[in-house]
């Protein structure tokens, strides 16, 4: 299974075992499975690398949206955007399979050890799992978590013992997991906790600092897309933000913070930046682009004039 996918499906996994619903994720996801086979118009889309991944994701989410579980949904979201289009359908069998859906539960309490991955493979797998975290907290956690993981990386790094111990492949993931909750258990959040015990379970033993360092650098990416910064030109109602916020939460695949700043030197519409997508749709943009064509156009026009001369 996809690396980034298998970290994902983990987290997913403890919130289905701790609400009691694993039994019936496992059930709905072969049932989106089946799905998507019995239907070939369906397969083509999803399975269609030429269309955008925001595209396939909502042909799936307008079929989906209510009618199964909040994880499931999430699951095959996180599959179209992490997975590549022709592997998709194969990926959601692999998820509808009692081995996976089950892999964080374990009848005797103790949880099954992750499969052993290359270095970064198992930062792809611990960045995944991340990925599924950081969609419930909010922003302000999300920065309060980056600055937790980077000063845990810096102790762990300067402290020559700590790093020996949780980088030692020979001692039991649970011994080096109550390592860690020894450490950090009511100093940190819940999720940066959770998060460092996956860099144990999931990671690379002898790759401790490192992995830590790659969550620092998701977190940070994961803040840039959870918010939008919206320049309009006028006040934006309550509905609109609304809409607005949906919209781009289809686009980015998660939920969006908005901030909005009043720039009247828009004359109209909005500038909307998350991340590293920008989409500028104000009246002062469309008045540029309308210039820079008519100047294109009488240049085109005086050309042959000046060949005749």
């Amino acid at each position: 299974m996809n690396a980034a996918l298998q970290g994902y499906l983990t987290a997913i996994s403890e919130g289905l075992r701790d609400a009691g619903t694993l039994a019936q994720a496992q059930e709905e996801l072969a049932a989106v499975a089946a799905l998507v086979d019995g239907s070939n118009e369906l397969t083509l889309a999803i399975d269609d690398g030429a269309l955008p991944v925001t595209a396939r994701r909502a042909v799936l989410d307008e079929l989906l949206q209510g009618k199964v579980l909040d994880g499931v949904h999430r699951l095959v979201n996180r599959t179209v955007t992490v997975v590549p289009a022709a592997e998709v359908t194969t990926a959601l069998h692999a998820l509808a399979s009692q081995e996976a859906i089950t892999s964080a539960h374990a009848d005797d309490g103790v949880e099954d050890p992750e499969p052993v991955l290359g270095r970064l493979a198992s930062r792809h797998r611990v960045a995944g799992y991340a990925a599924a975290v950081f969609e419930s907290v909010g922003v302000g956690d999300l920065e309060e978590i980056e600055d937790q993981l980077f000063r845990f990386a810096r102790t762990v790094e300067a402290n020559r013992a700590l790093r020996g111990a949780l980088g030692d492949r020979d001692l039991p993931v649970p011994l080096r997991q109550r390592v860690v909750g020894e450490l950090l258990r009511d100093r940190v959040l819940p999720a940066t906790l959770r998060l460092v015990d996956y860099v144990i379970k999931g990671g690379r033993a002898r790759d401790v600092v490192g992995t830590l360092d790659s969550l620092v650098v998701e977190a940070a990416r994961a803040r840039g897309w959870r918010v939008a910064r919206v320049n309009a030109a006028d006040s934006v109602g309550a509905a609109q933000q609304a809409d607005l916020s949906d919209a781009l939460a289809r686009l980015t695949g998660g939920p969006v913070e908005l901030q909005v700043t009043i720039d009247p030197s828009l004359l109209g519409g909005v500038v909307v930046q998350v991340g590293d997508l920008l989409v500028d749709g104000s009246t002062r943009h469309r008045l540029d682009l309308l210039k820079e064509h008519l100047l294109t156009q009488e240049a085109a026009y005086q050309a042959p004039e000046r060949e005749a001369t």
